[in-house]
């Protein structure tokens, strides 16, 4: 029998402490709710619930303050807790980069060196899952693997020559991949990083909640919008639904945050702000199916996939953020026009063709798209890639 030394004995039991013990991931995000009634956002916290629940994962959060599962731990110091919450109350980082000028300069600055002291915080972490890829800026050097995701709001950072080079440097001499949550920005991202990180569409999850929800529309039609109330958001919105909503005989819902100032019409019901508890309970149940002609870069509107998995049908403008996952005709409309956006409401206020899109876009989301944990999962073999823990696929 071969003899075994003490070393060799404490090295096998070092490997296998190793493989049992969960991987160690700093999460980062400047935008998370206060509760679960909070539409600030919330896929945020529900990724890193689901994140959380795994027993093979340790998850650190670095992030505004607010609730969050208690396997996650929040990695704040007092004084990153009081700026981000300050920063939320303001509209967060892309609000206030838009509107606030220098001041706006000064906050980006502002986190970026915050973020740089929590990456060195933590840097026990086996890895950085950052979401967007503005926190990779400021990631230091170190050899730590990066996971990034991407929102469709993303790529206008890589229209800056000098933003590009500044995150193709700091991916530079590690593993890297990058996660959009929209299969149609994978293109242009593995373009931007050629070379210096790989690029992977991971899809987000939807909260069980919404697919156990039963829906029946009631009459007069109820149409809902749901967004950030921009021009580019609402698109031709007001142009085009005016000859069909102005006389009342169906009603248009609008919902969301006013973050520039916009004069409503007096036949839009403007509600402000949801959460989506409301939603849930009050609106998507009897709505005869939801609306977004956005002009905006989307990535994948998280609003637009919990409507189909609550078997809500939706007509959208003919922009990459819908057509690269609606199937017109069957799981939503697109339209390019004012005739086709009156032709897709008017087809789906019929009860069969609004029972059978809807049905055709609820079974959709659960294959395609799954829940939290789904998205966890996803998220977790990348982990384990990373890390040389798991053969790629």
């Amino acid at each position: 029998m071969p003899i075994v030394t003490e070393r060799q004995r404490n090295y096998s039991f070092e490997n296998m402490v190793q493989m049992t013990a969960p991987t160690r991931v700093l999460m980062v995000a400047t935008s998370f709710p206060e509760n679960l009634e909070d539409w600030r956002g919330l896929f945020i916290r529900y990724m890193a619930d689901a994140l959380g629940r795994r027993a093979d994962l340790s998850m650190r959060l670095w992030a505004p303050p607010g609730d969050v599962d208690p396997a996650v731990a929040f990695a704040l110091t007092p004084g990153d807790r009081a700026w981000l919450r300050q920063l939320m109350g303001r509209g967060g980082i892309a609000h206030v980069l838009r509107n606030d000028g220098i001041m706006g300069k000064r906050d980006a600055v502002s986190l970026l060196s915050r973020l740089w002291f929590a990456y060195r915080r933590n840097l026990d972490c086996d890895l950085l899952h950052i979401n967007w890829l503005q926190c990779a800026l400021a990631v230091p050097r170190d050899t730590r693997p990066l996971l990034v995701t991407a929102l469709g709001s993303d790529l206008a950072l890589l229209q800056s020559s000098l933003l590009s080079a500044a995150l193709r440097n700091r991916f530079h001499g590690r593993r890297v991949v990058v996660c959009p949550n929209a299969d149609w920005m994978a293109e242009p991202l593995a373009a931007a990083f050629h070379g210096v990180a790989k690029v992977q569409f991971v899809p987000f999850g939807i909260h069980p909640a919404w697919f156990a929800l039963s829906h029946a529309p009631t009459k007069p039609s109820k149409w809902l919008a749901v967004l950030r109330l921009t021009d580019a958001k609402l698109g031709p919105l007001l142009d085009w639904a005016a000859p069909l909503f102005a006389d009342g005989r169906r009603e248009l819902h609008l919902f969301g945050p006013m973050q520039e100032q916009i004069d409503l019409p007096a036949w839009i019901r403007f509600h402000g702000p949801v959460g989506p508890r409301e939603l849930q309970e009050r609106w998507f149940p009897s709505a005869t199916g939801l609306v977004s002609l956005s002009r905006h870069s989307e990535g994948r509107p998280q609003v637009m996939l919990e409507a189909m998995a609550a078997g809500l049908p939706i007509v959208a403008s003919d922009i990459p953020a819908h057509t690269s996952f609606l199937q017109h005709g069957k799981t939503g409309w697109i339209c390019g026009s004012s005739s086709g956006f009156e032709e897709a409401i008017k087809a789906l206020e019929q009860p069969e063709t609004n029972d059978a899109m809807g049905r055709c876009a609820k079974a959709w989301a659960r294959d395609e798209v799954g829940s939290w944990d789904d998205c966890a999962a996803r998220y977790a073999k990348i982990y384990r890639r990373l890390l040389d823990l798991e053969e790629a696929t």
